[in-house]
């Protein structure tokens, strides 16, 4: 019998992955609208550093039907844990490709994902495996993670700082426009002001310390 629209949005994920092995595109559909938001969350910080956003987007899009379609069900993980190591692998992947060692400092850029500023995204640059990772690795990362948050935080106005996370949070200009009552040109140049602030301070060598 054919689900209808409502069956589909009702699936996990898993089992929606159980459907595409037996290759139904609709569910392949849904779930990569279900996670497009992912996407988007990974692929910023990388836009904020110097990448492309909509190149960005194409490979972390293409990352997400990687892990679609490659996905066990049968295995005991969940599906966005290894949705989300396929999408950053195929952005850092991306990244690298397209920058060489002409700029190792955005080479170096992993994710946003510790809290930062009232607990919600972090820029964290870390070299590395960024997946695989002995817990004294973790721990030494946060730390310097934090002094270069504190680095970047010490530059953003608390306007940049609130749109900054809300960037980074996955909203669209246009939602996180809503969300301050400021006009989405207001937001696009807050956005361009961090990436600047954040280009200087990659270029500085200030993110390399520690």
């Amino acid at each position: 019998m054919a689900l209808c629209a409502k069956d589909y949005q009702a699936l996990s994920d898993e089992d929606l992955c159980r459907l595409i092995a037996q290759g139904d595109l609709q569910g392949e559909e849904v779930l990569a609208g279900r996670y497009s938001r992912l996407v988007r969350i990974c692929a910023r910080p990388y836009f904020l550093a110097g990448g492309d956003s909509e190149d960005l987007i194409q490979e972390g899009m293409l990352g997400l039907l990687s892990a679609v379609r490659s996905f066990d069900s049968d295995r005991d993980t969940a599906f966005r844990a290894y949705a989300e190591v396929c999408i950053r692998h195929r952005l850092i992947s991306a990244v690298k490709a397209a920058l060489g060692d002409k700029h190792a400092p955005l080479n170096n850029c992993i994710s946003f994902e510790t809290p930062l500023f009232d607990g919600d995204c972090i820029l964290g640059l870390s070299g590395g495996d960024p997946i695989q990772r002995s817990p004294e690795e973790e721990l030494l990362d946060r730390e310097a993670l934090q002094e270069r948050t504190d680095l970047l935080q010490g530059q953003l106005s608390g306007f940049e700082a609130l749109v900054l996370k809300l960037y980074l949070n996955g909203l669209s200009y246009a939602e996180i426009a809503a969300e301050v009552d400021r006009p989405t040109k207001a937001v696009d140049n807050a956005v361009q002001r961090v990436r600047k602030k954040l280009s200087r301070q990659l270029s500085s060598g200030e993110f390399s310390k520690g």
